[in-house]
């Protein structure tokens, strides 16, 4: 009979295909996800602050090449998150808002994921601390889904019994900054950066992908005092802002980050409180630099470096008082521009690239970084010629999109804004890398406006079903800021 030779031909078959993919997956690189909430360009490397220390984040970026003209697809947690771990950009998803789940969007409930991707590829996959947004995934079943492994969520850990500050717009618990007596050890990054060491000290035989989300500099700012005093109390720390930064911009902007719990600039002015914002905020930094230190020590004491490659990213960046605000939602580069930092093998050490370049970029350069299955449906696009050739050019502008309609698109010397009103704006970011002086209405750029017009999307989705906080919508004419509409007249400077 020859039924039973075929059996056992298509079993020995079945057997050497796996033996072969799971020699693939033991000669891989393991992979080491490293995320900083709410982290601008205030770190050593990155040249954002004079003062920042971040010796560690300087070390990776040392040994690894830096982006320093990287930007994410949305300036707010849950579309950026998305966006970078799904691949797709918020106008692709309609995941504009905090909310929701991008899984209650019937086209995208099997897409997936960065680590779905890894799993699938014989990584056993590991996760702690903030990667997606807070609560999200919802529920044990959907967060084994994602990643095989979890350890402590992101949070803030130790807290003063009252708030340390009172702010304006409902005095929100989580829009406060300062020091009080505690110690790092009961802050939530500080355990969630001890359950990665931890995992990094097993010494895991398979190919791991781990993710470790930090929480800070996402307020509360709160740091332990010897962080404070990094950063002497001397109004030098403060950000330059020109008084009138915002007379050329369109009255459009402020409809982005409408009505917010975080502070106005002119509120930090009266209250004496910006000073000690940016302390608070630059403490926080060094201190997450230091658990991102922890984590790095681990890995190299563990004889896994050599064999891991490490990206370090930031979901967004984050205003302390420039164009008269703080925190993020906006389109300008305090909101846009992230660390993004890779090292390991494959990646070429020391090196600088200036190339736009965007955090669902990470999806693709992972997979040809590990030598796993190629994808054709992901919005961004491989950063591996950089990584082998920092000077290697880019085609694609780099773009972020908060809300329908509203874009920033990019380059190497431009920075185009589009807002849903029709508004413009055009900064020279290599004359005015400060993004002072509005340049749209000047005749010599017109053909710069043409090329800059023609990269940001043009069917945006609409918003998923269930979007509503920091969303800005039209209907019939009239705007409306997370369901309520708005009026002009009410506008908080």
């Amino acid at each position: 009979m020859v039924s039973y030779p075929l059996r056992g031909l298509t079993l020995l078959a079945i057997l050497c295909h796996l033996s072969v993919a799971d020699t693939d997956a033991a000669q891989r690189p393991n992979v080491l996800f490293i995320a900083i909430d709410d982290l601008n360009d205030w770190e050593g490397c990155m040249g954002g602050h004079p003062a920042a220390k971040t010796p560690y984040l300087d070390a990776l970026a040392a040994r690894g090449t830096l982006f320093t003209n990287a930007h994410c697809q949305a300036p707010l947690c849950n579309p950026s998150r998305t966006s970078l771990m799904t691949g797709l950009r918020p106008s692709t998803t309609g995941i504009y808002a905090l909310q929701p789940w991008f899984r209650t969007v019937d086209k995208f409930k099997d897409h997936v994921t960065l680590p779905q991707h890894f799993k699938k590829h014989g990584y056993h996959t590991y996760t702690t601390g903030k990667i997606y947004h807070g609560g999200y995934p919802p529920g044990k079943e959907a967060k084994q889904a994602e990643f095989d492994v979890w350890g402590p969520a992101a949070g803030v850990g130790a807290r003063p019994e009252q708030k340390l500050v009172t702010t304006p717009q409902g005095n929100h618990p989580l829009v406060d900054w300062g020091t009080f007596p505690h110690k790092d050890e009961e802050k939530g990054d500080w355990r969630v950066a001890s359950w990665a060491v931890d995992r990094l000290n097993e010494k895991p035989q398979e190919p791991f992908f781990l993710s470790v989300g930090f929480f800070l500099p996402h307020v509360p700012c709160y740091a332990t005092q010897k962080w404070f005093d990094m950063y002497p109390e001397d109004n030098a720390l403060l950000p330059t802002v020109p008084a009138d930064d915002r007379n050329d911009i369109p009255d459009f902007s402020w409809y982005l980050y409408w009505k917010l719990p975080e502070v106005r600039l002119s509120w930090l002015k009266e209250q004496d409180q910006w000073l000690p914002l940016v302390r608070a905020y630059l403490a926080c930094v060094s201190f997450v630099d230091s658990q991102v230190g922890r984590v790095l020590t681990a890995l190299e004491e563990n004889g896994l470096a050599e064999d891991t490659i490490v990206v370090l990213w930031s979901d967004h960046g984050w205003h302390l008082g420039e164009k008269a605000i703080s925190g993020k939602n906006t389109l300008w580069h305090e909101s846009t521009r992230v660390p993004l930092i890779f090292a390991g093998p494959g990646v070429t050490a020391g090196a600088r690239c200036n190339q736009p370049a965007e955090l669902l970029d990470i999806f693709p350069t992972l997979i040809d970084l590990c030598d796993l299955e190629k994808r054709d449906d992901l919005d961004g696009h491989s950063l591996l010629p950089q990584l082998k050739d920092a000077t290697a050019e880019r085609k694609w502008p780099a773009m972020t999109t908060h809300n329908p309609g509203n874009h920033s698109v990019v380059t190497t010397k431009w920075r185009y804004i589009h807002y849903a009103d029709g508004s413009e704006e055009l900064y020279d970011i290599d004359a005015d890398p400060s993004e002072w002086t509005n340049v749209v209405d000047v005749p010599a750029n017109s053909s710069v406006l043409k090329d800059l017009r023609t990269w940001y999307p043009r069917n945006d989705a609409e918003p998923a079903p269930g979007s509503m906080s920091r969303l800005l919508i039209q209907k019939d004419g009239q705007w409306y800021w997370e369901g309520e509409p708005i009026d002009p007249v009410e506008k908080v400077e």
